[in-house]
């Protein structure tokens, strides 16, 4: 703990601003999920599916073994949520072209609906916040959650021109 207490004006760093932190973490999380839980509910869906859903979206063609990076779930936990997707026509698995022994998988018609559903409230919601809190500290927040992340994951985050280059770049 002394690490947390070394330095001048760290005022942010004394345990009970880390333990704000970590409970407005919480509830933002808890906000964050609300809304698409009620419409996977609906459905008998839970996050394990939205996890799904959302990183297939995001990576079409993405691997079994890939998504099993991402999500770091076991292999059974995946086959049930995956089965269930495949099964009620969200997801489609198709065999690789140079491993027939891999499963790429894509989103359906469907399951890119249900993942744009998903998505919205909680795009929406965190633009609100961003225009809340202004560029500056959108970047902070960026920041602060790529000092959560691992290295490896880290790595998979090519940073982001701040706003006053991407305007130059048009």
């Amino acid at each position: 703990m002394s690490d947390i207490k070394a330095g001048v004006n760290q005022l942010y760093l004394r345990e009970e601003e880390l333990r704000t932190g970590m409970e407005l973490l919480f509830y933002a999380y808890r906000e964050f999920t609300a809304e698409p839980d009620a419409i996977l509910g609906k459905i008998g869906f839970g996050r394990a599916h939205h996890r799904v859903i959302y990183f297939v979206g995001r990576h079409p063609r993405i691997t079994v073994t890939d998504l099993l990076g991402i999500l770091r779930i076991t292999k059974q936990s995946l086959s049930r949520v995956l089965g269930e997707l495949v099964r009620q026509g969200y997801v489609q698995q198709t065999t690789g072209t140079r491993d027939r022994r891999q499963r790429l998988l894509e989103l359906t018609e469907k399951g890119t609906d249900l993942e744009r559903q998903l998505s919205e409230t909680q795009r929406h919601r965190i633009a609100r916040a961003y225009r809340m809190a202004g560029a500056e500290a959108v970047e902070g927040f960026r920041k602060v959650m790529m000092g959560m992340l691992n290295e490896e994951d880290r790595a998979k985050f090519v940073p982001v021109p701040p706003p006053r280059y991407a305007a130059l770049k048009r």
